[in-house]
């Protein structure tokens, strides 16, 4: 089955704000092929859907820091509203708001990016943990050369003497 939008498009609309992955409403509508506006608008008619979880607005400090650090907002960031941000389920719930074929369809594509990402940190997670327990392996082992080399430069114990000649004043 051919995705209508390609997952790497998606990713890239994927911030991560409040400790929550999210996509905001700008980047949403444009794959909807609705105006911002009219998503806003269907979202706040129907905010009984969209609880904190689902949906939240940015703050100012949040919507600044944002434009700041992001390159891929264009034109958005001139708006004189603040955006919402949809979490993984706040995007489901669009799809039942906006009640069309192709929002369903964009949602299909949204979510699969998501789950795809989900997998990706999962498989990253594993190689964290295992490249831990490779590091404190050999931690221990190169620990042991280490104290070793010391000792025989002269610096693991205090009081001992160096070695070579000593300079008279």
């Amino acid at each position: 089955m051919n995705e209508i939008v390609s997952t790497k498009e998606i990713l890239s609309q994927i911030f991560y704000i409040r400790g929550q992955k999210v996509m905001l409403d700008l980047h949403l509508a444009a794959l909807y092929g609705v105006e911002t506006r009219a998503l806003k608008q269907q979202v706040r008619r129907n905010s009984d859907r969209f609880p904190e979880d689902f949906m939240f607005e940015l703050s100012k400090s949040e919507w600044t820091e944002l434009i700041t650090n992001c390159d891929n907002l264009g034109a958005y960031k001139f708006s004189p509203s603040l955006p919402f941000a949809f979490t993984e389920h706040g995007i489901a719930m669009l799809s039942s708001v906006l009640n069309s074929s192709h929002a369903v369809s964009i949602n299909i594509s949204i979510i699969r990016a998501f789950i795809k990402m989900r997998n990706l940190l999962n498989e990253n997670n594993e190689l964290k943990i295992r490249l831990d327990e490779l590091e404190t392996k050999y931690d221990r082992q190169f620990k042991i050369i280490f104290d070793a080399v010391r000792r025989l430069i002269g610096t693991g114990k205090k009081g001992s003497k160096p070695i070579g000649f000593i300079k008279n004043p």
